[in-house]
């Protein structure tokens, strides 16, 4: 099974910006689509942003014009920029494939948006 590992989480203010990396262990990681979803304190896992396999990005409409979904094939690695963050961007951010599941998730990486 793939495992991914995330980072880049941490503490920032709101308004401020962070950089999560996430990194797989496959050579075949360019056919993915790949997504980072969020999951917040008593909240069900959503979905925050996908990159198809030929750079093609959507975003949920709570993180559009925000957040900036990119990835490095030759690294295995995707990539999000979180800017103008707020409070309800707070959750631990993981990476998989979308839309089905084929990676096993990580343990994900914190974000914390607090002054």
């Amino acid at each position: 099974q793939v495992q991914v590992v995330e980072s880049g989480g941490g503490l920032v203010q709101p308004g401020g910006s962070l950089r999560l990396s996430c990194t797989a262990s496959t050579s075949i990681f360019s056919i993915y689509t790949m997504a980072w979803y969020r999951q917040a304190p008593g909240k069900q896992r959503e979905q925050v942003a996908t990159i198809a396999s030929g750079g093609s990005t959507n975003y949920a409409d709570s993180v559009m014009g925000r957040f900036t979904i990119a990835r490095d094939n030759a690294k295995n690695t995707v990539y999000l920029q979180m800017n103008s963050l707020k409070s309800e961007d707070m959750a631990v951010y993981y990476c998989n494939t979308s839309p089905s599941l084929f990676f096993s998730w990580g343990r994900g990486t914190q974000v914390t948006v607090s002054s």
